[in-house]
């Protein structure tokens, strides 16, 4: 499916790692290279014509990503440099003016760093108070998300699908709970918006992080989505250029309307125009046949994987395609080294959950994360690999 398009696929390896990042297409390489190419120039600075191109082309990008998330203003869209910076934008640039001290924000215990850390050091800063919704079998569900919150919670602020057991939230139905109580929604897209349809004005949530080095596109890029209402209420946590539309020695400072006052500095302007590309890419494809099409996948990768008796597999119920699992009495990393000896690219560690081992009692696992382009194929040949794990210190020392 597509395989032909990514020239890493043609590297002789098996690459299972595309929580952490995707391959990218032809299309998305060249486009960067066309940028320093043909029309190197900064964007919203210049009054010449490969500036005023790039200004276009940027702004094209953002109206590509609007339509892709079905955002119902363009002013909605701010380029970050990732998730991470899109989280703590959210965190300090509005929620730290917005919250008082006592007021409660909902996590879980599985949520990535990035949208765990700020909101830590928030509570250290302002005094609000970080809890946890409890999972129910690896599972957030409505009833556990309204058991948890009270008459203090004014945030909840979860992933659609978390990095390590890849559960897939109701985000839609819990939304539309926080809003009957006056809560706002911060979603974590990292993980959801690569791989399934993201609809912001159907399921009406508040905010939304995600990256575009995880959907194709080059790593240095992120997008920031937020109700008008809220981001224009937003204080920058980056000040200088492009984000100003004057200042004086008399200390006297305008700053520009949404989205550049959100935006100082000079962004990576190629890295934002090949987003585009990759997007326009996914739509072809379409995100709903990804999703289906990973489904299909990960259930064959279950069905082969659990008939290795040596094996335990941690989060079976999650419908995303992602897969942890270990060799029993085997360290983590020990079986990516024996897996990477057969060129074969899986994650260990804790993916920068580190609470997770609170919900599922281990500490560190492999991670699969498969996407459109792995196959069965690929899958039957780690299963294979997986089957020889008897001899993995034989071959890793």
């Amino acid at each position: 499916m597509y395989r032909d398009d990514f020239p890493m696929l043609k590297k002789n390896l098996i690459y299972f790692d595309n929580g952490a990042t995707t391959l990218k297409p032809q299309c998305v390489i060249d486009e960067i290279s066309n940028y320093y190419e043909n029309y190197s120039a900064n964007s919203h600075r210049g009054d010449y014509d490969i500036s005023k191109y790039v200004d276009e082309m940027y702004e094209k990008t953002r109206d590509t990503v609007q339509s892709f998330i079905n955002a119902k203003d363009r002013r909605e869209i701010v380029f970050t440099k990732g998730t991470t910076e899109s989280m703590n934008m959210i965190v300090f640039g509005f929620m730290k003016n917005y919250l008082q001290p006592g007021d409660e924000v909902l996590i879980t215990k599985t949520e990535h760093a990035s949208n765990v850390l700020p909101w830590f050091t928030l509570e250290k800063e302002l005094g609000i108070k970080v809890k946890y919704i409890p999972l129910d079998g690896n599972l957030v569900t409505l009833d556990n998300v309204k058991k948890s919150m009270t008459d203090k919670t004014k945030v909840i602020s979860i992933a659609w699908i978390t990095n390590t057991i890849g559960d897939v939230r109701p985000i839609k139905e819990i939304t539309h709970l926080a809003h009957e109580k006056n809560v706002l929604m911060v979603v974590d897209g990292a993980q959801s918006v690569p791989h399934r349809k993201t609809d912001v004005l159907d399921t009406d949530i508040d905010f939304l992080a995600f990256s575009a080095h995880k959907m194709l596109g080059p790593t240095g890029v992120g997008i920031l989505y937020g109700k008008y209402e809220y981001l224009n209420q937003m204080l920058p946590i980056n000040y200088g250029g492009g984000m100003n539309s004057t200042f004086e020695s008399d200390k006297s400072l305008e700053y520009k309307e949404l989205p550049l006052r959100l935006e100082a500095g000079t962004m990576n302007i190629s890295g934002i125009l090949a987003f585009r590309k990759a997007l326009i890419y996914l739509e072809k494809i379409g995100m709903d046949n990804i999703e289906h099409y990973e489904k299909e996948l990960k259930e064959y990768l279950i069905d082969k994987l659990s008939t290795i008796d040596n094996v335990e597999i941690y989060n079976m119920n999650t419908e995303s395609g992602i897969v942890l699992f270990n060799i029993k009495n085997i360290f983590a990393e020990d079986t990516s080294q024996y897996l990477n000896h057969y060129h074969i690219c899986v994650r260990a560690g804790n993916h920068c959950a580190k609470m997770v081992k609170d919900e599922i009692n281990i500490k560190n696992t492999c991670r699969i994360s498969l996407y459109f382009y792995n196959n069965k194929e690929e899958i039957d040949k780690f299963i294979e690999v997986m089957k020889g794990n008897k001899d993995i210190f034989k071959v890793i020392i």
